[in-house]
This record gives C-alpha cells, sequence and structure tokens, in this order.
C-alpha cells in the first residue's frame, strides 16, 4: 500500500501525542566516530596550521588550492561581476538594502547614567574585532546566508569579517557567493570549507587570523567542530533541521498552505513541516494540493520523504488551541492564515520568526524582506533569539563611586564580604573607610 503524503490526526489523541514526540527526536543520532574524526581534523589545524589545511582541503574539496591562492584575490571577484546573471545581481542588492535597514534598527548605544550623587553607572557597548562566516559550498550554495551573516556584523561594527567556504574541483568559488559577500562587505574569503576550516577560524593559521566568534551553517562535520571549539571562540548556535509550523482558520487559502509547507521540506529530509487547523475540510482540501504541487518540483523525493516522515496536518478545536500547541514546538518559522494575524500575535510566545497573513509566506523571510533567516531550531526558540547585531557586540559595565559615597555603603559592603567568609573583600573597603 502507498503511504500517504501526509498524515492527518487530531490534536488530542495518543496519535497527536506520538507525532510531537517524533518531532522533538528526529535528529539522527551523531555517530562517535563522526565526533573522533573531527577532533582529529581539529587537532592537526592548531598544531600544524597551514599544512594540514591545505592537505585537508586537497583530500575534500580541491587539488588546486594552495598557499599562494588561499585567499580570493580582488580580480577573482572582478570576474565573478562578469559571470552572475544581472537580475539575480539587482535581487541580491536589494535583499542586502533591507536586510541592512532592519538590522540597523537593532543597534544599542553605550549609556552612562548619575544614580546619586557621587554614583555613575554605565555599560559601554563594543562590536567584537574579528568574526568568521562560514557558507556552504558546491550544490549546497546559498548567497542569502552570506547576507544574513555578514551583515549583521558588519551593522554591528564589527572591523574584519572573514567568510570560509569550499572550493569546487577547479580551485573556484561559486560566483554568486562571492558576489554576495562583496557586496555584505566580507573583508576576506578563504577557499576552504569542513571542520578544517572551522579550526583555522578559532586556532588560527599563517594565513588566516584567529577569530573571536565563528557564525553560518554547515553539514554535520561543520557542526560538531563549531561545537567542539566554542570556549576558544563564540559560536552562534547549532542548528538542526529545518521547519515550519502553519496556523490556519477556515478560510485559508489551502493551495497557498501546501506551498509553503513543501517550501521547508524541500530542504532536508528530516525537515518538519506542520499544519495545525479548526477546519477538517481545510486539512483535506491541503492534501489534496500537496499531491497536485509536489508532481511539478524538482526536489520531489526529498519533499515526499520529509512530508510523509516528519509531516502532519493536525486537527484542532479552536485556533487558540493552535496557539498553545504551536507554544510548546516552538517552531522555527511560524505563519499565522488566520483572518485576523495580527489580532493573535500578542498570544505568540515561542517562535523564531513569524509571518502574517496570506502574503507573507515564509520564503519571504528567508530571501528579501529584512528580519534574519538565522533562526533557532528544534524547540530552541523558548530560550533563543534570531542572529542580529546583538550577537557581535559585547558590553561592559562601568562603576564610578566618589569618596563620599563609597563611605555610605561601606558598612553594608563588609557586613555582606564577611559573612560570606571574604576578609579580603572586607578590608578592600575598610582601608578606605579610615
Amino acid at each position: 500500500m502507498e503511504k500517504e503524503i501526509i498524515s492527518i490526526v487530531y490534536g488530542n489523541t495518543e496519535e497527536g501525542s506520538r507525532y510531537l514526540s517524533t518531532l522533538r527526536d528526529r535528529e539522527e543520532s551523531v555517530q562517535q566516530e563522526v565526533i573522533l574524526r573531527v577532533e582529529e581534523i581539529l587537532n592537526n589545524i592548531k598544531e600544524q596550521g597551514n599544512r594540514a589545511l591545505i592537505e585537508y582541503t586537497n583530500k575534500f574539496d580541491s587539488e588546486n588550492v594552495n598557499e599562494n591562492n588561499l585567499c580570493v584575490n580582488k580580480e577573482e571577484i572582478e570576474e565573478a561581476y562578469k559571470i552572475v546573471d544581472k537580475e539575480f545581481l539587482e535581487a541580491i542588492k536589494l535583499a542586502a538594502e533591507n536586510i541592512r535597514f532592519f538590522h540597523e534598527k537593532q543597534k544599542k548605544n553605550s549609556w552612562m547614567v548619575t544614580k546619586e550623587m557621587g554614583v555613575i553607572l554605565g555599560q559601554n557597548i563594543r562590536p567584537l574585532e574579528n568574526v568568521g562566516i562560514y557558507v556552504p559550498g558546491g550544490t549546497a550554495s546559498y548567497p542569502s546566508s552570506v547576507l544574513m551573516n555578514a551583515i549583521p556584523a558588519k551593522v554591528a561594527g564589527v572591523t574584519n569579517v572573514v567568510m570560509v567556504t569550499p572550493p569546487s574541483k577547479d580551485g573556484s568559488i561559486n560566483p554568486n557567493i562571492l558576489v554576495a559577500a562583496d557586496i555584505a562587505g566580507v573583508d576576506k574569503i578563504y577557499k576552504v570549507g569542513g571542520a578544517q576550516a572551522v579550526g583555522a577560524l578559532a586556532f588560527g593559521t599563517e594565513t588566516i587570523d584567529k577569530v573571536d566568534k565563528i557564525v553560518g551553517p554547515g553539514n554535520i562535520y561543520v557542526a560538531m567542530a563549531k561545537k567542539s571549539v566554542y570556549g576558544y571562540v563564540d559560536i552562534d548556535m547549532i542548528a538542526g533541521p529545518s521547519e515550519i509550523l502553519i496556523i490556519a482558520d477556515e478560510e485559508a487559502n489551502p493551495e497557498y498552505i501546501a506551498a509553503d509547507l513543501m517550501s521547508q521540506a524541500e530542504h532536508d529530509r528530516l525537515a518538519s513541516s506542520v499544519l495545525v487547523t479548526n477546519s477538517l475540510k481545510l486539512a483535506e482540501e491541503v492534501k489534496s494540493e500537496l499531491t497536485r504541487q509536489v508532481e511539478s518540483l524538482s526536489r520531489k523525493d526529498i519533499i515526499l520523504d520529509s512530508l510523509q516522515n516528519y509531516g502532519v496536518i493536525i486537527i484542532v478545536d479552536s485556533i487558540k488551541e493552535a496557539i498553545d500547541m504551536s507554544n510548546k514546538i516552538a517552531p522555527e518559522h511560524l505563519e499565522l492564515c488566520v483572518k485576523e494575524p495580527f489580532l493573535i500575535l500578542g498570544d505568540i510566545k515561542n517562535a523564531g520568526s513569524i509571518f502574517l497573513g496570506d502574503y507573507a509566506p515564509e520564503p519571504l523571510g528567508d530571501y528579501i524582506a529584512g528580519p534574519n533567516h538565522v533562526l533557532p531550531t528544534s524547540g530552541t526558540a523558548r530560550f533563543f533569539s534570531p542572529l542580529s547585531v546583538d550577537d557581535f557586540v559585547k558590553k561592559s559595565s562601568f562603576i564610578h563611586y566618589s569618596k563620599e559615597a563609597l563611605l555610605g555603603v561601606g558598612k553594608k559592603i563588609v557586613k555582606l564580604a564577611e559573612t560570606e567568609g571574604l576578609t579580603a573583600h572586607a578590608n578592600s573597603i575598610s582601608v578606605r573607610m579610615k
């Protein structure tokens, strides 16, 4: 018997609960040999620098990369502009403009306040100095991700943004990636990928300087490498498979909803596409639309695997119940396909990015609207936020007390320090009270 394209279940049943458990456990377990291999690569990069980096690059990506051409030069970028499609160039420039506009609104200023006579408190906000961006290469070429990672860093004021991306067999970099990097303001681009590229950014080599933070998506080796180097440097997040949840009422358009579910399903066989609705009629119509539309899509096999294994349509009694379920799942992408989406926006507690209405589909956010598409996955939207300008700054507090102000609170500080058994702390205050 042929498997259904997607299951329809009821939210308050055992079958509905079982799906939610499957969703939480859908990520493939990381084999121990992957972790061990990553650690070996990182150690070799740390100890041997360029030598190991070039060896791994020649082995896994291209034999045409060496120390002399490891860094992309100006001529390669100029050539990329001649190659790329003119319509792509217009689109990527508009996307960059919108992303820059949105992230400019996120900037925060340092502040200082006089709390009372003789007491000044404040906070300095400073950009990180060096940030590394990982960009997948080969068939997984995503210029939009270059913009989403580099532009917030530049808006934050990061001095040096470097990008690593695996080269093709001939040693070149995808021209769309090069153009996007140039438009986003990336300072240097290196032809390296995989765990070895992460290691080079984290530890530094003779050619690639050590950075303060590494951001950007990659395969399981890249993800595990980022996890391993956390502490040497900061990282953005360990992203799981992509996901979308759509809340829809009986007036929603089934053709639109089916298209949006598949826009996420095509990412990955582990991607999760969920519709939660109070209309059985809509559910059946969406199911029919999925069957019809998938036939014309180039990634049909991936979409079918994703929908059949991790996709679901959940029937609930009310939109309120749908919202409660969504808040528990905490999806990466949440579409509100209801008559008055702004009326329920305030009830959404947990979601990476929220799309309001029939004409704000998820791909709008992926490419051109402006908000960042680097989002928390696997339920981490309960406590984590999209990539932003805040990820590329650090904060320092500062304190000034006059002599009189310190004397006014000195006894209380001494009391607290002595209570904790830290007599040297107490003494630091006491010597100033004589």
